[in-house]
């Protein structure tokens, strides 16, 4: 049994869907939701880190902790990593990064993160991904891409078709030739907390800035970043009212 602590980054403001966390479904808000699978997940503390009161409260009334952190930060990253330096967690704590906006995130995806990067000692950082089935989701941007090297650790993300199978997209680009080995990267991450309290010092990297793609700075710096790979692909998070009015239907309809 491995022990982590889960820290859910949820800020008020989103371009598409303000106050997003605090958005109803079945009941209770979203970011609540992804509290309860967090706790399932046999986390052994359970935090949402926010910069809104109003998130704050409505986490509070439902049993669980909520932390205020600052408004400027530039990710999540950097906001679970101002509640480990006002916690004091020891370095070797793991802690798991799960995005506020994911209220059917499988229990056991969260927990196979953490116990990736506790079987993976010379990485600070783990993650997941799944196999890509299908050529529209390998030409998608919105989609971010992984390769692996042959242990298992990352070697590139982007949103770009990596890896490109140059011979067979020449002559057709609507299906994947079999057997290519490509990947959709999850947002789901493990730290070690030691990893943690550095990441802010580290000076952007200009492929994360072009890619907007914040693990890239941890490759770019050197970081190792193990992947546990998943045959089942969760059901994807709320960046939409269109998003959310689906995830309500399947609350709702009990699947």
């Amino acid at each position: 049994m491995v022990a982590f602590t889960v820290v859910i980054p949820a800020r008020y403001a989103s371009a598409r869907l303000p106050g997003k966390p605090l958005a109803e479904i079945a009941g209770k808000p979203m970011v609540v939701h992804v509290a309860d699978r967090a706790r399932e997940s046999g986390a052994q503390e359970v935090i949402v880190a926010t910069d809104d009161r109003r998130i704050q409260e409505a986490v509070a009334k439902h049993g669980y902790d909520a932390m205020m952190t600052r408004p400027d930060h530039a990710s999540g990253t950097d906001r679970i990593a101002e509640i480990a330096v006002a916690r004091a967690w020891p370095d070797d704590l793991v802690v798991v990064n799960v995005q506020g906006d994911e209220p059917r995130i499988p229990p056991q995806l969260v927990r196979s993160v953490a116990e990736q990067l506790a079987n993976h000692r010379e990485a600070p950082i783990a993650t997941a991904c799944h196999p890509i089935h299908s050529a529209a989701e390998m030409f998608d941007p919105n989609v971010v891409k992984v390769v692996l090297d042959k242990h298992g650790y990352a070697a590139y993300f982007s949103r770009a078709p990596i890896p490109y199978a140059r011979d067979a997209f020449r002559v057709d680009t609507s299906r994947l030739p079999e057997g290519l080995p490509a990947y959709r990267h999850l947002g789901l991450y493990a730290y070690r907390c030691s990893f943690l309290k550095i990441y802010s010092t580290l000076a952007p990297a200009a492929v994360e800035q072009f890619e907007s793609l914040e693990q890239l700075r941890a490759l770019w710096h050197g970081y190792r970043i193990s992947v546990a790979v998943t045959d089942q692909a969760p059901d994807p998070g709320v960046d939409t009212p269109e998003d959310l009015e689906k995830m309500r239907r399947a609350f709702s309809a009990g699947s």
